[in-house]
């Protein structure tokens, strides 16, 4: 999902067998294109794209947040994108990690593709939140996520339960009773924001079903021009319902009674929520182009594009860049919203990337090289 990858490789007719077989070779290590620093045994465009995408929507609903207040329009916009947008990002990462077995060279890349960003990026966010916020005091943990990191916390269990979950049948109704369990649990705490990683995993163990032979794909069978309709009235009905509709149950990091609503209703939320994203996440997909285009290449560097831009907003809520009397109007929200989608661009370039490893990533790998010997 959010991975770092090399660029893709475009096949070349009459070497099909090769491919084939440096496949067959990546499916056996358990390696799949988003594993960093391992040259892809096949990119699928489709999956660059979509992760492109979404990290857009990320980057923008972080950009819409300060100015929902007093605008319905914007809160439609909002609404509509937090029910989808992580989902599809738990549903590829569960889909790239179909072959992962937890052997040594996959433990270890684990490591250093998820567990060495986390720690990195951590630190990083802890020493900003210092500066920005009102806590120069706030300690150093790995328990305890900050901002966006906790989607690599999340991602980093997640893989590491996949052997087991592939071998449950139907996983995805025993993952949907624990995300359903974790609403009724207050006191899960915010250790490594279990709230959030049970209650997105049935997204993930949804993406393990999916496979790339059949017509269970992530992007499934949903045709394009019904897909974008069902978003148009998807928007439509969020902006109808922005009212009354408490959009942090979309949130996921809070069980039903930390949100004030009744225990009861939290395992029928996470019913109807996870119908209503699954819905909206395949009709995202659907619009998703399935050949190379300009932005394949940057589907490689969401990682960094997902966690760089949250400095930008944090950064912007410090100095009040977004209080502008300007962005409350459509015009103004229009442009916040091209701001936002152009930084995340430019923080997907190879050049941004190849940086951030080289600042934060490598002096911590060479670390760990060096105590495990991989």
């Amino acid at each position: 999902m959010l991975r770092t990858e090399a660029a893709p490789v475009a096949p070349r007719t009459g070497d099909a067998p090769a491919r084939e077989a440096t496949a067959a070779t990546g499916r056996r290590q358990g390696r799949t294109p988003a594993e960093p620093g391992r040259a892809p045994f096949a990119r699928d465009p489709f999956l660059d794209n979509a992760k492109y995408l979404a990290v857009l929507l990320v980057a923008a609903g972080h950009a819409w947040e300060p100015l929902r207040e007093g605008s319905r329009g914007v809160t439609a916009l909002y609404t509509l994108v937090y029910a989808f947008h992580m989902p599809v990002f738990a549903l590829i990462s569960g889909h790239l990690s179909r072959h992962f077995e937890a052997t040594p060279s996959q433990l270890a890349r684990l490591l250093t593709g998820v567990a060495i960003p986390y720690i990195a990026f951590e630190t990083a966010y802890t020493l900003f939140t210092r500066w920005s916020s009102d806590d120069p005091d706030r300690p150093i943990t790995l328990l305890d996520p900050l901002y966006l990191t906790w989607y690599l916390a999340a991602l980093f269990i997640w893989r590491l339960t996949a052997p087991a979950w592939r071998a449950v049948r139907r996983p995805v109704p025993w993952a949907l009773a624990i995300a359903a369990l974790a609403t009724l649990t207050p006191s899960l705490g915010d250790d490594l924001d279990l709230q959030r990683v049970l209650q997105f995993l049935p997204y993930f163990v949804l993406g393990l079903t999916l496979d790339e032979r059949s017509d269970a794909q992530p992007h499934g069978g949903l045709p394009r021009v019904v897909a974008a309709p069902l978003l148009m009235a998807a928007l439509a009905c969020a902006d109808w319902m922005a009212p009354h509709l408490d959009y942090a149950w979309l949130f996921h990091n809070d069980s039903a009674a930390g949100l004030g609503a009744p225990a009861w209703t939290g395992p029928w939320t996470t019913l109807a929520t996870f119908a209503c994203s699954l819905t909206l996440a395949a009709c995202f997909l659907a619009c998703v182009p399935r050949h190379r285009t300009w932005f394949t290449p940057l589907g490689a560097g969401t990682l960094h594009a997902y966690l760089l831009h949250g400095f930008v907003a944090r950064t912007a809520e410090h100095e009040g860049w977004n209080g502008g009397v300007w962005l409350r109007h459509p015009t103004g929200a229009a442009t916040l919203t091209l701001l936002a989608a152009a930084l995340t661009t430019a923080l997907c370039t190879p050049p941004v990337r190849h940086l951030c490893q080289a600042v934060l990533e490598k002096p911590l790998r060479r670390t760990l090289t060096q105590l495990t010997g991989r």
